[in-house]
Order: structure tokens, then C-alpha cells, then sequence
């Protein structure tokens, strides 16, 4: 069993095939949502694609609408991130920090 796209019943019988499925109550929808976006994480590692981007990008979707989140402030908070952090792209990894002392954290 796994989450799939609304209408994909409805493409499966319109192939002349049959299926069993079941409306997914809150809990299950919010595991099954997760699990979709690892399915969609993995298949984007295998192969790093436009169209596998988009599927992680339409469950990411769905996750903010489960937790009623607002797509548009996701956007204004990773862009503030990026003004006041930056991004990912210089590709800086993290080793150590120290404070000032010698001592790590």
C-alpha cells in the first residue's frame, strides 16, 4: 500500500484494469505523505530529474497543505534564509566551531 495521485484509480480502470484502494484517515495520511516523500527523495537520488523534482516538490506541496502551512510563506522564509544564511551552493561543510576558548561545540 501507498499513497498515489488523486486520479490514479480512475487511470488504472480506465485501462481495463481493476484496483482496490481506501480513503486514508488523518494519521495514516500524514505517515503515508512522509513515506511518499522518501519514495520521491529516493527516486530523485537515483535519477536527478526535472520531472522526479516535481514529484517531491507536489508532496512537499501536499505536507504544507496537511499542516495548513502556506506555500507562499515557505517561499518568503527560505528566501529570508538565503539573505540572512545563504544557500547551499558554495557547498561549505561544517567541521568544528569553537568558542573562542580552544573548547569545540
Amino acid at each position: 500500500m501507498k499513497l498515489v495521485r488523486d486520479l490514479i484509480p480512475q487511470i488504472i480502470e480506465e485501462s481495463g484494469k481493476s484496483c482496490e484502494y481506501h480513503v486514508a484517515n488523518y494519521d495514516e495520511y500524514k505517515t503515508r505523505l512522509y513515506e511518499k516523500m522518501r519514495e520521491e527523495l529516493d527516486e530523485f537520488i537515483n535519477t536527478p530529474c526535472e520531472e522526479e523534482a516535481a514529484d517531491m516538490y507536489e508532496v512537499l506541496c501536499a505536507i504544507c497543505r496537511f499542516h495548513e502551512l502556506s506555500m507562499r510563506n515557505v517561499k518568503h522564509y527560505a528566501a529570508d534564509k538565503i539573505n540572512s544564511a545563504g544557500g547551499f551552493g558554495e557547498r561549505i561543510i561544517l567541521e568544528k566551531v569553537s568558542d573562542g576558548s580552544g573548547r569545540s561545540s
